[in-house]
């Protein structure tokens, strides 16, 4: 696991933060994921936990993922067999289950 933060994702999650915020942040988003070849959407939450250094934790659909990677903007990890991307930047979804189905779709930050 790489849970160090890079200055671009710290941007695109948070833009600018200040020497007076808290020092724990997080971001909720919900991502309209297209499955094909099935062509069904499924709408999935991911909520990321960061500080101003690192990353600190990420939950899909409410479960806390064993590992991730960070490079980039990008958020690498994976629940249940399903590789998942999630790039902070776009904000985007993209994801591979063992190669039966792939996926992407746009993501919105939610309050």
């Amino acid at each position: 696991m790489n849970p160090r933060l890079p200055a671009l994702l710290l941007s695109a999650l948070a833009g600018s933060v200040q020497a007076a915020a808290p020092a724990r942040h997080h971001v909720a988003l919900v991502c309209e994921a297209v499955y094909l070849p099935a062509r069904s959407t499924w709408s999935r939450q991911v909520e990321i936990d960061y500080d101003q250094r690192k990353v600190t934790a990420v939950r899909i659909d409410g479960v806390t993922v064993y590992s991730f990677s960070v490079t980039g903007t990008v958020i690498l990890t994976a629940v249940d067999n399903e590789r998942i991307q999630i790039d902070a930047a776009a904000p985007s979804w993209q994801s591979d289950f063992r190669g039966l189905a792939q996926s992407q779709g746009h993501c919105e930050r939610t309050p």
